[in-house]
């Protein structure tokens, strides 16, 4: 359950209708996701996420697919429901196949249980894995 309302474009501020408009032209997209609708409210917030989200998340070294696949890890870590849906749909729109997934999910939860493991058991880490 939101603990704010989602604005709907009408409700806008023409800060926040100006983010609107970029996310729109940058997805080449009519759709604006509740999250964006829920950041509305404060528009310094609202620009400073998006401009952020939109440079990590733009072109890089990283493909744009492995970069979502990384986002679904971090939010199953966290334990953002939204995220992990929104992110899903993402990397599946951006090709990540139901195998790529399945794996994925396995690579998750194999990380989960053997870090829980080192840390019980306070394993030192290694000198040669040391950074140096």
């Amino acid at each position: 359950m939101t603990t704010v309302t989602l604005l709907d474009d009408a409700s806008l501020s023409p800060e926040a209708r100006a983010v609107f408009d970029d996310i729109r032209a940058t997805r080449k997209t009519d759709f604006i996701n509740n999250f964006w609708r829920a950041l509305a409210h404060d528009p310094k917030t609202l620009r400073r996420t998006w401009e952020s989200l939109k440079e990590v998340m733009g072109p890089g070294v990283i493909e744009p697919k492995v970069k979502e696949m990384i986002y679904i890890a971090v939010s199953v870590a966290h334990g953002c429901n939204y995220c992990i849906h929104s992110h899903t749909a993402s990397a599946r729109a951006k090709g990540m196949t139901e195998e790529e997934y399945r794996e994925l999910v396995a690579i998750i939860a194999m990380a989960s249980e053997t870090n829980r493991m080192v840390t019980a058991l306070g394993v030192p880490v290694d000198r040669v894995f040391e950074a140096v």
